[in-house]
């Protein structure tokens, strides 16, 4: 089994170069330094597409998931899994409160104020070329998943 990572940033392919080696993986992936809008991937190339905490920043998540749609071989499958905006109040607490060190605090609150509903990327994956996806809210966050 191998893996391709595509991430837009050099210090974070560094960091995950790092990881990997330290759990005796480098061997086993490829880096590709790109953007989701754009992936420069070969058309239908990947048998699954995974992607975790992401989504939010994703400038055109139409685009995105037809990116997605296009670099799957047919049958391949796709996750994606991300914070949501309407989370319980609790939680969202419970959150802010693991979040160590205290100045990371204003971030995850942009990326939950950044993140999507249920009903939001339902509408948004209808407007893509998949068909058969699912939708699920965990306490958490969000749970995508799809098949080309």
């Amino acid at each position: 089994t191998s893996l391709t990572a595509l991430e837009i940033s050099e210090e974070m392919i560094r960091m995950s170069k790092k990881n990997a080696s330290d759990y005796n993986l480098l061997e086993r992936i490829s880096y590709v330094k790109g953007s989701c809008l754009g992936m420069p991937l070969r058309d239908s190339s990947f048998d699954g597409v995974f992607s975790n905490g992401s989504l939010h920043e994703w400038g055109d998540p139409v685009n995105v998931f037809d990116e997605i749609f296009r670099v799957l071989k047919p049958g391949g499958r796709f996750f994606v899994s991300d914070l949501r905006r309407d989370m319980n109040a609790f939680v969202k607490w419970f959150l802010k409160a693991l979040c160590k060190p205290k100045n990371m605090r204003s971030g995850l609150v942009s990326s939950l104020n950044a993140a999507y509903t249920p009903r939001e990327i339902s509408g948004i994956l209808g407007k893509t070329r998949f068909v058969d996806f699912s939708v699920k809210s965990s306490p958490f966050g969000l749970e995508i998943s799809g098949r080309k």
